[in-house]
C-alpha cells in the first residue's frame, strides 16, 4: 500500500465498509500493510485492490510472509521533476531556463492531482489536497520556483519515507518467514507444500533438515534443536513417540514424524501470528494522537483560510505576505510526522523485542511494561532449572573409598557435554578430586540411558536406571532414606555390581540473580510466589545472595492471583510464569509475562508477553527496550510540534517560505522514522561472548517432574585446538573457555565427546578465542560441517530467520 500515515486509514475504511463480502480486515500503518479477510465467491482480491487503487493508494497483492517492496527507486515523475527544477536554477546563467520550473510543476503534480481526486471523490482531506492548494498558490503569485520546489520535494518525500519504513520493517517480515514451507510424504518421498499436509501425514526428515510440522515421532532417533521454541540449549533426543516441533532442526539421524497439527495450527505459527497481531494494536498513546489528528487538520484548514482573507477584509498593503503566510500553515497542516511518532517507534520496539526472543502481543502492552514498579516471579520452571547441583552422593561398596569412586565418575563425566555431567565434576573438584579424562579409555556413550568408560582397568558406568542392562545388573539399588522429590537420580555400576548412587537437584537459572538485581537497579521490587515448601522457597533465596526482595510460599493458585492483586497497589504489577497455576496471577496482573513453549498453553495464552526462552535475563532487557521506546515517542511528539511551530514562527516573524514548510514536513517524517530505529541499532547480548552448545545423551531418570533438564555452568575445558583432542585437561575455572560440540553417537566415539582436532568450536577466530560461558537458554548447539552439507538453500534460510528470533545466538558459516 501506498500509505504515508494513519491519516489515510480513514479513506481505507471507507472502501473497504463499502465493498460486499469483506468480512473483516486491519490497516498496519508502519508497515504500510492491509490485512482482509473477505468471501471471495462475493469479492475477490483483484477487486479489493482495484477498489483501493480508483483512490490511487497503489495497492498490490502480497502473499502471507512474502515481502514484496518495490519502490527501489523514486518514481518517474519525482526523477523528470527534479531534472527539470535543477536546470531551471540555470536562469542565473540564461534567463530563459527559469521557465523550466513550470515544467517541473506539469510533470510532477500530475500524481498529486490524481491523489487529492481520488480523496474528494470520498468526501477526505489529506495532504495531497493540502499540497495542492499549496502549489496553485504559489503560481497565482507567479512563485514558480517555490511551487516547483513544493512538487518536488513532496514527490520524493514520499520515496524516502517508503525507504526508511521498509528498513525498519524489514526485521519484523523476516520473523514471519521462519515458518516451514515444504514436506516430504514418508512413504512416496513427494515434496509438496506444508500447508497441504493433513492430520495424522506421516513425513520423512532427514538429517540437517526442518521439522515442517508439529508432530510425533514414529520411527528412528536423532537429536533436535529446540532453540527456537523452548530455548534450549543443547540438543534433545528424540525416539518413538517423542513429540517434535515445527520449525526445529533435525541435527542427526533420520525419523519418520506423524503430524498432530496443520500447518496454521502450528506452535511456530501461532507464534508468528502473534508477532503480526501485535503489530495492528494501537497503544493507549496513539490512540490519543490519532484522535487528535482528526481535529487537526480541519482545524489548520479554517486558519490559513482564515488569514488568506486578511488582505481582502482589512485592506492591507503587504497582501503577497498574508498569501504567503496562509500557505505556510497551510502546508504545515499535514499531521503525518505527529502521526508516525508513535506507531514507527513501537513497531521498531516490538521488532528488536521479538529480535531478543520476546514476544509482546500489543503495543498497548510494552507501554504499561514501561510504567511497571514491581514484578513477581513463580520459582520452579522460572528461577530455577538452571543448573544442576549434587544434593547427594554415596558409595554403595566399603572396599571403594569416596574419593576413588569420585575421581573415576568425574573423569569419565569430564568427557561428556552432557548438562549433569559437569555438576559432577565440579562436585569433585571442590572436594579436591582432579578428574584425569586422558586415563580413560574405552569411552562410550548410551543415550538416553548414560554413559561408560574404563579407568584403572575398572569398566564403569554411570546414567540413570536403564544403564544398569549395560552393565549387566538386572537390580537397581533402593532409594530408602533419600530424598528425591524433584531430584534427578543417577547410578554407578562397577562391572555387574552397583557401587554409588547419586542424587542432582535444580539450582536457580544462569543469569537470574544477575536479571533480578538488574530489575533491582531499575527500581523495581522483585517478589517470588511459590506453591513450593517454604524450606525450598528459603533455599533459592538463599541461592539468589538477597536479590529477591520478598518471598511468599505455600501458594495454591488463587493466593497468587490474590498478592498480586495486593502488590497493584504499590504500582503497576507485572507476574513471570510459566505453569498452569499461575494463569491466574498472569491474568490478574497489569503485565503477564509466560515462559514460551516451555510453560504450560493456558500460561502462554494468558500471558501478555512471551518469552520465547528460558533466560529469564530477557526480562529486564525487555524492560529497558520499553522504556527506551516510551522516551522515543516523548523525542518524536516533541519533534514533530516544535519543527512546525518553528516554521510557523519563521513565516509570522516575516519569512513566510511554502517550500520550507514542506521541506520542514518532509524532514519531520524522516527524522522521526530515523529516530525511531535507533531503537533497533546496537541490540545487545549478554554481556558474555557467544558459545557454541553441546550435545545431550539423556543421561539420568527424572523422579518428579518430565521437564527437559539443562544446565549453565562455565566449561572448564580447554578452548578447541588442533594439538589437543580431548577437553578434560584441568583448566582454572574462568579462563577462556569454550563449549564442546553436540554430534552424532558415531562422532561422538571417534572424536572422545569432547573439543578435538575436526570439531568446530566457537574459537574458531581470534576475536572469538575469548571466553565463551554458556547461557540458558541462549545458545544452541554448533552443528557440525558434515551436517551442514546437507543443508539446502531453503534449509539455510529457515535457519538464518531462526536466528533472528535470537539475536545472542551466532549464525553458523557452512
Amino acid at each position: 500500500m501506498g500509505l504515508c500515515c494513519s491519516s489515510e486509514v480513514p479513506l481505507i475504511e471507507k472502501i473497504l465498509n463499502s465493498l460486499d463480502g469483506v468480512k473483516d480486515f486491519s490497516v498496519i500503518v508502519p508497515t504500510k500493510t492491509v490485512i482482509v479477510v473477505h468471501d471471495s465467491l462475493i469479492t475477490s482480491q483483484i477487486q479489493i485492490v482495484k477498489a483501493l487503487n480508483q483512490a490511487r493508494l497503489e495497492a498490490n497483492i502480497r502473499a502471507y510472509g512474502e515481502e514484496n517492496y518495490k519502490n527501489k527507486w523514486p518514481s518517474p515523475y519525482a526523477v523528470i521533476s527534479g531534472i527539470l527544477l535543477l536546470l531551471s536554477f540555470l536562469k542565473y546563467f540564461y534567463s530563459p531556463l527559469r521557465w523550466l520550473a513550470i515544467g517541473a510543476i506539469a510533470v510532477g503534480i500530475v500524481p498529486i492531482t490524481l491523489k487529492a481526486v481520488a480523496s474528494l471523490r470520498n468526501l477526505t482531506i489529506d495532504i495531497n489536497i493540502l499540497v495542492l492548494i499549496a502549489v496553485s498558490g504559489s503560481v497565482a503569485l507567479h512563485d514558480y520556483w517555490e511551487a516547483a520546489t513544493i512538487v518536488f520535494l513532496f514527490t520524493i518525500a514520499e520515496w524516502l519515507e517508503s525507504r526508511a519504513s521498509h528498513k525498519a520493517t524489514a526485521v519484523m517480515s523476516s520473523l514471519v518467514s521462519v515458518i516451514p514451507q515444504r514436506a516430504i510424504l514418508a512413504d512416496t518421498g513427494e515434496e509438496i507444500n506444508a500447508d497441504e499436509v493433513k492430520l495424522n501425514t506421516v513425513l520423512a526428515v532427514k538429517a540437517g533438515e526442518v521439522i515442517p510440522i508439529d508432530g510425533v515421532v514414529v520411527e528412528g532417533n536423532c537429536e533436535v534443536d529446540e532453540k527456537l521454541l523452548t530455548g534450549e540449549s543443547f540438543p534433545v533426543a528424540k525416539e518413538k513417540e517423542s513429540t517434535v516441533w515445527a520449525s526445529t532442526i533435525n541435527l542427526n539421524g533420520y525419523i519418520t514424524v506423524k503430524t498432530t497439527a496443520v500447518a496454521e495450527d502450528c506452535v511456530v505459527s501461532r507464534m508468528a501470528k502473534l508477532v503480526e497481531d501485535a503489530q495492528n494494536k494501537k497503544s493507549r498513546t496513539q490512540r490519543i494522537i490519532d484522535k487528535c489528528a482528526k481535529y487537526y487538520t480541519p482545524a489548520i484548514v479554517v486558519i490559513s483560510a482564515s488569514l488568506a482573507l486578511v488582505p481582502l477584509v482589512f485592506r492591507v498593503h503587504d497582501k503577497k505576505e498574508w498569501y504567503h503566510l496562509s500557505l505556510v500553515v497551510l502546508v504545515s497542516g499535514c499531521p503525518c510526522p505527529l502521526l508516525l511518532s508513535t506507531p514507527v517507534a513501537m513497531f521498531c520496539a516490538l521488532s528488536k523485542a521479538a529480535k531478543l526472543g520476546v514476544l509482546v502481543k500489543g503495543a498497548e502492552h510494552l507501554e504499561t511494561l514501561a510504567s511497571i514498579k514491581v514484578m513477581a516471579f513463580d520459582k520452579t520452571g522460572t528461577i530455577t532449572r538452571g543448573e544442576f547441583i549434587v544434593a547427594d552422593f554415596r558409595s554403595l561398596q566399603d572396599n571403594i573409598s569416596f574419593n576413588t569412586l569420585l575421581y573415576w565418575i568425574s573423569s569419565i563425566e569430564s568427557k561428556s557435554s552432557h548438562p549433569m555431567a559437569a555438576a559432577l565434576v565440579d562436585f569433585a573438584r571442590a572436594r579436591a578430586v582432579e578428574p584425569k579424562p586422558e586415563n580413560v579409555e574405552k569411552f562410550e556413550i548410551f543415550p538416553g540411558e548414560g554413559i561408560c568408560g574404563r579407568i584403572e582397568d575398572n569398566d564403569v558406568y554411570v546414567g540413570n536406571w536403564k544403564i544398569a542392562s549395560r552393565a549387566g545388573c538386572n537390580t537397581v539399588p533402593k532409594l530408602e532414606g533419600y530424598d528425591i522429590e524433584g531430584k534427578s537420580v543417577g547410578y554407578v555400576f562397577l562391572g555387574l555390581a552397583p557401587a554409588g548412587i547419586f542424587c542432582l537437584s535444580d539450582s536457580c537459572r544462569t543469569g537470574a540473580k544477575e536479571a533480578l538485581e538488574e530489575l533491582k537497579s531499575m527500581g523495581i521490587k522483585t517478589v517470588m510466589l511459590t506453591g513450593d515448601c517454604h524450606a525450598a522457597a528459603k533455599h533459592a533465596q538463599d541461592q539468589l545472595g538477597g536479590a529477591l526482595e520478598v518471598v511468599h510460599a505455600g501458594l495454591l493458585p488463587q493466593d497468587k492471583e490474590g498478592i498480586v492483586k495486593e502488590l497493584q497497589k504499590e504500582g503497576p504489577t507485572a507476574m513471570i510464569g510459566d505453569g498452569l497455576n499461575d494463569a491466574p496471577a498472569l491474568a490478574a496482573a497489569d503485565i503477564g509475562i509466560s515462559m514460551g513453549v516451555s510453560g504450560s498453553a493456558l500460561a502462554t495464552e494468558t500471558g501478555d508477553i512471551v518469552l520465547m526462552s528460558n533466560d529469564i535475563r530477557r526480562i529486564p532487557k525487555a524492560l529497558r527496550v520499553a522504556k527506551k521506546v516510551r522516551r522515543k515517542i516523548i523525542e518524536n511528539v516533541i519533534i514533530s510540534v516544535s519543527t512546525k511551530a518553528a516554521i510557523v514562527g519563521l513565516a509570522v516573524a516575516g519569512h513566510p517560505l511554502v517550500w520550507a514548510a514542506v521541506m520542514t514536513d518532509v524532514g519531520t517524517c524522516l527524522l522521526v522514522i530515523f529516530n525511531s530505529m535507533l531503537i533497533l541499532r546496537g541490540i545487545p547480548g549478554h554481556g558474555h561472548k557467544k558459545c557454541c552448545g553441546s550435545g545431550s545423551h539423556g543421561h539420568f531418570h527424572k523422579h518428579k517432574s518430565g521437564d527437559e533438564t539443562t544446565t549453565g555452568k562455565k566449561c572448564v575445558s580447554e578452548c578447541c585446538s588442533s594439538d589437543k583432542g580431548q577437553s578434560g585437561d584441568s583448566h582454572e575455572e574462568g579462563k577462556d573457555c569454550c563449549k564442546k560440540v553436540g554430534r552424532d553417537l558415531e562422532s561422538q566415539t571417534a572424536h572422545s565427546h569432547g573439543c578435538s582436532e575436526k570439531a568446530r568450536c566457537c574459537a574458531e577466530t581470534a576475536q572469538r578465542r575469548d571466553c565463551c560461558e554458556t547461557e540458558d537458554g541462549l545458545h544452541g548447539p554448533t552443528l557440525q560441517k558434515h551436517t551442514f552439507e546437507h543443508f539446502n538453500q531453503s534449509k539455510e534460510q529457515v535457519t538464518e530467520a531462526v536466528i533472528l528470533f535470537y539475536l545472542d545466538s551466532y549464525q553458523e558459516k557452512s
